[in-house]
């Protein structure tokens, strides 16, 4: 499993060491962790000077797959895909692999259009979300964060982003998933958050994604230890 040296990011309260990220999910229970749908889940993003280079779902998976000789990790995320092509090219890939625990990151780029298809996106997530279910997997979803206070010209997205996240949180409290509410987290109003291209984050918005998604898998899986 690939390590990183993280010590450039200790001083950052948003983010997590491996060494904690790693002690948060020990005994959690999921083996094969698969990351589908577009650019965020390729983890796409530019530097941010004091970071380590590593985007979300590599921290993610390190920090999971840690101690765990037979843990095993896919990611089909492809830039510019769109919720449909997600579904038809991605989801047969993350079926045969037939991971444990699945994040589904999709939906962002179906905004671009004037009038996005938003009935179709939630209904495109919520047949995706429900063939990982039948197949026994467990699904975290996180929502889109509200940079547009910070990069205002971005502010045309603003409501459709939003509109975005109340169909995401409606598909994953469908499917019991892990919800990782990302719309107000404070590091929105960080000065060097933004990539170049003004939509991806830099690593600095990898860090504190991935602290929150340890941090919410961690806390489902010591729930389902007490119960």
């Amino acid at each position: 499993m690939t390590t990183y040296d993280l010590r450039s990011e200790t001083d950052d309260p948003l983010a997590l060491s491996h060494e904690e990220s790693v002690r948060l999910l020990r005994g959690a229970p999921w083996q094969r962790l698969a990351i589908m749908g577009d650019s965020f889940a390729a983890g796409l993003g530019d530097p941010s000077e004091g970071y380590a280079h590593v985007p979300w779902p590599r921290r993610v998976s390190a920090a999971l797959g840690a101690g765990k000789p037979d843990f095993a990790y896919l990611n089909t995320g492809v830039k510019g895909k769109r919720t449909g092509e997600v579904r038809a090219e991605q989801l047969d890939e993350i079926l045969a692999f037939r991971p444990d625990l699945v994040n589904v990151a999709a939906g962002g780029n179906d905004l671009f259009d004037a009038e996005p298809d938003l009935d179709g996106v939630e209904a495109d997530l919520d047949a995706m979300y429900g063939a990982l279910r039948a197949q026994g997997a467990d699904i975290f979803a996180f929502t889109v964060t509200n940079v547009f206070e910070s990069v205002p010209e971005l502010a045309v997205f603003s409501d459709r982003t939003a509109a975005l996240n109340d169909r995401i949180r409606a598909v994953a409290r469908r499917h019991d998933a892990v919800l990782i509410e990302m719309w107000h987290h404070p590091v929105r109003l960080r000065p060097n958050l933004m990539s170049a291209d003004g939509i991806h984050f830099a690593m600095e918005g990898h860090a504190a994604l991935a602290a929150e998604i340890v941090k919410a898998l961690g806390a489902r899986s010591a729930h389902r230890a007490e119960t």
